[in-house]
């Protein structure tokens, strides 16, 4: 095979990774490179030691650590490696020549093995350089039929090498599967690709075939294509998909059920196959079919469209390969429309018949989801959320009775944050993990699945349980990840926990002030713990998995590169929020020339989605905020009530109310900094945001221009009733009421005063690129003044692209610092 993979060296360089997807994937930023942050660790099978490679300044460095003492040490002796490759290669080698060491492992018998020099080497404990015979890594292990890229991996440059004769088209698969054309490589040339470790290239040929798929690598520096590695690929997809056939679980069993154009069918061992349903059609379908444990029963989900769905039409007026305008057309479900409905059907394999399941705790359902069998019992369950996400139960359904009872159910006269909710069957599915935030805060409660009793509830407190990371049934211990549980520190940073099932031994596994990653020793007795700051680089630490001990620190990141040259370090700012009580968290950036006795327009870049929280964290370059703040601005970036991971009253803000936007508490804190900060000129301040920030940055122009003079809002979601249904509903609620008109820019547009710029993609799929333009046509209803760039050709997030950001940009120093941009 001659797909070969040829390692190069790792820059360490700084990236701008974008928010939205659509944005891009990477683009290299004039800042110096972060060092020692990547930490990949190793773990010895013997369970006494581990080691790590650390990127450096050139490459990367080579760590051992004794898991018992905490002492670290090189994994080489240098010195004595740099003579002896000296020696064999009969080359000069440089100390610099060991941080390019290519895919290093330790052996059995403690040898290094490692690439150098065109060969693979083995470096013995006695300091014996031995070369050897192995194949070359090759891009075949990085072949993937995976869609969607992974996020969180390292940064690498990658080198495509085109050997066919055939022109090929990069195309990137982003983590929503949506896909961006990069660069083309003619035969016979080569292209350097900024990307992430993990992130998926689909490579084309000139009539868009696809050639190959593989996921980055940051031991991948360099990728050949040549018509081997094609065949290569093609051997894949075959083997892979030979492997994907797995066997029927029901191919043994005397009956037998699954769906036929539609259609649900029974099919005895022996005899004819009996339909179970007839009346599939174009509205009609059944999916998830299944059989009850004993074979006696089955159970489907049947759909039924509306008679008539909504389809919205887009014109694209240039598009890419034909002259003539070009009609989109995209089925877009909008707040209140009539939606499929789902109901569950149950079957009685003895008589084919359908038995007569009482459907009154599962009317109006928004969706019907979980649904499975139980393991040991004819017994069927379900997951049930109503129109509305007021109402969520787990349903127990008993064919034998007929009968549906809840196991667990909440209700809230808001809304249940329904894309959040953690449901987990422990203790051989006779248990249930559920989340609810009954108490304020969502915590983790243990159900008995055979009497739908609560056992206990397992966590609780003023903070909140984000994420179920790993249960292990035998010691009956839950991992997950929680926020605000750590008094003083900032309330949305994650931390590692763990906890019984009964709710004892609650032990928070990291302590390090920031937020944190992490990952485990695969007999999961060692934690690497990760934990970073906007103001503080990544630090990596060893601890103990059991209670959390700190064997030792691994690294900190060397940040000081990126200050030299001009990165400017963003400032943590906490203030009062509008019941003087509840603590604001935000960010202050400043620009790279900053002069503390200049005054400088504040811009805050918004994004108020209810769905989660959206300030910065973690260590990031923050590259799209610094730019904004070089232009001379003081950008801000602040989480107000109404977003996401706080308790349920902080939340609940946002109900029937999108408007609010948490704007009364950004005011308090945007007021507070500037007194703190003087040389925050609060005379001067701007907005801007995209999507549902789009639709805030417009609305701090109709209720708060007596702060903010200006803004830039993109493709928002101006009035949600235009908007797609699934988000709307969350938080607006169901049915359309008045709140909808209360909360809509268009309703309200004669009430702006400020300078506005409006920017929409022409071909926005997302967001309806018409709430845009009736928010403009309400506006020159109303004789207001504005600006509206339309991006023809572009979809959601028309404002990142090149020219539409160099506009935005132009805008707000022209409004806010009274100058041209050059």
């Amino acid at each position: 095979m001659r797909c070969k993979l040829n390692t190069a060296i790792q820059t360490a360089c700084f990236v701008l990774a974008v928010a939205l997807s659509f944005v891009g994937i990477c683009e290299a930023q004039p800042y110096g490179p972060l060092t020692r942050q990547n930490v990949k660790p190793h773990f010895d099978d013997d369970g006494q030691s581990m080691w790590y490679s650390v990127n450096v300044t050139g490459g990367q460095e080579f760590y051992k650590v004794d898991l018992q003492t905490g002492e670290k040490s090189p994994l080489f002796d240098r010195e004595k490696l740099q003579v002896a490759l000296a020696d064999a290669t009969e080359q000069s080698i440089e100390p610099a020549d060991l941080l390019r060491l290519r895919r290093v492992e330790v052996l059995e018998n403690g040898a290094i093995a490692f690439d150098s020099h065109g060969a693979r080497w083995s470096f013995t404990v006695a300091g014996e350089l031995v070369q050897f015979d192995v194949p070359p890594a090759e891009l075949a292990s990085l072949f993937t039929r995976s869609k969607r890229s992974r996020q969180g991996g390292e940064a690498i440059r990658l080198r495509i090498v085109n050997q066919t004769a055939l022109p090929i088209q990069c195309y990137w698969l982003a983590t929503d599967a949506s896909q961006r054309k990069y660069q083309t490589v003619v035969p016979g040339n080569e292209i350097t690709q900024p990307t992430y470790s993990g992130h998926v290239w689909s490579l084309r040929d000139d009539r868009d075939r696809e050639l190959l798929r593989f996921a980055g690598d940051d031991q991948m520096g360099e990728v050949t294509i040549d018509q081997a590695c094609l065949d290569s690929y093609r051997d894949f997809l075959q083997t892979t998909r030979v492997q994907r056939k797995s066997k029927n679980p029901q191919a043994d069993a005397a009956r037998r059920v699954e769906l036929r154009q539609g259609n649900a069918w029974f099919l005895p061992k022996t005899g004819d196959k009996i339909a179970l349903t007839e009346d599939a059609d174009d509205r009609i379908s059944y999916r998830n079919l299944k059989l009850s444990p004993s074979g006696r029963y089955a159970a489907a989900l049947r759909d039924q469209r509306p008679a008539e769905e909504r389809v919205i039409r887009i014109v694209e007026s240039r598009p890419r390969h034909q002259t003539q305008p070009l009609l989109h057309e995209l089925q877009y479900t909008k707040p209140g429309d009539e939606i499929t409905q789902t109901r569950i059907v149950v079957f009685d394999l003895e008589s084919s018949k359908e038995i007569d399941v009482p459907h009154d705790l599962m009317d109006n359902p928004w969706r019907i989801d979980r649904l499975q069998w139980l393991a040991d019992r004819d017994q069927l369950t379900c997951r049930f959320n109503q129109r509305g996400h007021q109402v969520l139960r787990l349903l127990r359904i008993d064919p034998a009775e007929a009968s549906v009872v809840p196991i667990a159910e909440e209700s809230s006269g808001t809304f249940i944050h329904y894309g959040r909710h953690i449901m987990r069957w422990i203790a051989g599915e006779s248990q249930l993990l559920w989340s609810s935030q009954r108490d304020g805060f969502r915590h983790l409660y243990r159900y008995d699945i055979a009497t739908g009793e609560l056992i206990n509830q397992v966590t609780s407190g003023s903070w909140v349980v984000r994420e179920v990371i790993e249960v292990d049934e035998a010691s009956e211990t839950i991992w997950f990840s929680a926020s605000g549980i750590i008094p003083g520190q900032d309330p949305y940073y994650l931390h590692l926990c763990r906890v019984q099932f009964d709710g004892s031994e609650l032990t928070v596994l990291t302590q390090g002030d920031g937020t944190h990653r992490w990952e485990f020793s695969e007999d999961r007795r060692w934690l690497i713990d990760r934990f970073s700051r906007v103001d503080l680089p990544t630090v990596t630490q060893l601890r103990r998995a059991s209670d959390g001990e700190l064997v030792c620190e691994l690294e900190r990141a060397d940040w000081q590169a990126m200050r030299d040259s001009g990165w400017t370090v963003p400032e943590r700012f906490v203030a009062k929020g509008r019941d003087g009580e509840t603590d604001i968290y935000g960010i202050i950036i400043r620009p790279a020339d900053f002069d503390p006795a200049k005054k400088y327009p504040i811009l805050e870049n918004i994004y108020a989605g209810p769905h989660d929280s959206f300030c910065p964290k973690a260590f990031n370059a923050l590259a799209r905020d610094h730019e904004m703040a070089d232009l001379g601005f003081i950008v801000v970036r602040i989480d107000g009530m109404g977003t996401a991971n706080r308790g349920k009253k902080f939340h609940d803000v946002c109900w029937k109310n999108l408007a609010d936007a948490g704007f009364p508490d950004r005011k308090l804190w945007i007021r507070a900094a500037a007194k703190k900060h003087p040389e925050m000129d609060i005379e001067r301040v701007g907005i801007y945001g995209g999507s549902a920030g789009g639709q805030s940055a417009m609305r701090a122009l109709i209720d708060h221009h007596d702060l903010y003079d200006v803004a830039v809002a993109d493709c928002g979601c101006h009035d949600n009733r235009m908007d797609k249904i699934w988000w709307n509903e969350q938080w607006m609620g169901w049915p359309v009421d008045g709140s909808y008109a209360e909360s809509s820019n268009v309703d309200h547009a004669h009430r702006m005063q400020g300078k506005l710029m409006l920017i929409v993609g022409e071909i926005d799929k997302n967001v309806d690129p018409a709430s845009t333009m009736q928010v403009a046509d309400a506006l020159i209803k109303a004789d207001k003044d504005f600006e509206l760039l339309v991006m023809p050709s572009v979809g959601h997030g028309a404002a990142e692209t090149p020219y539409a950001n160099r506009r935005r940009a132009k805008f707000l120093v022209r409004h806010l610092q009274g100058r041209e941009l050059e």
